[in-house]
């Protein structure tokens, strides 16, 4: 699907916009097609928490302003990228 940091950024803010213009009866067929697409964009073990969550988010009333995509790109390229590197610091 999308391959790189930029296109999934970009992806992810179109797709957070899309859930927090739908009223609630597209929020009823939004849920299961985001929790697809985040599935599909993020195949790891968080992608998979994250589409639960996206469906859930989606499904409850008031809680469609959370930027569920961009957040779990922040997380994915910047949070856990830093986490890895300080991993594999050598120490002298």
């Amino acid at each position: 699907m999308l391959q790189s940091k930029k296109s999934k950024l970009i992806a992810g803010i179109v797709f957070d916009i899309i859930g927090m213009l739908t009223p609630f009866i597209l929020d009823l067929a939004w849920a299961p097609i985001s929790s697809y697409l985040m599935n599909k964009m993020y195949k790891d073990d968080m992608g998979k928490k994250a589409s639960i969550f996206v469906a859930v988010e989606e499904l409850i009333p008031g809680l469609d302003f959370i930027p569920t995509f961009t957040i779990m790109w922040f997380y994915t390229y910047v949070i856990k990228s830093k986490q890895e590197k300080s991993e594999f610091q050598v120490i002298d």
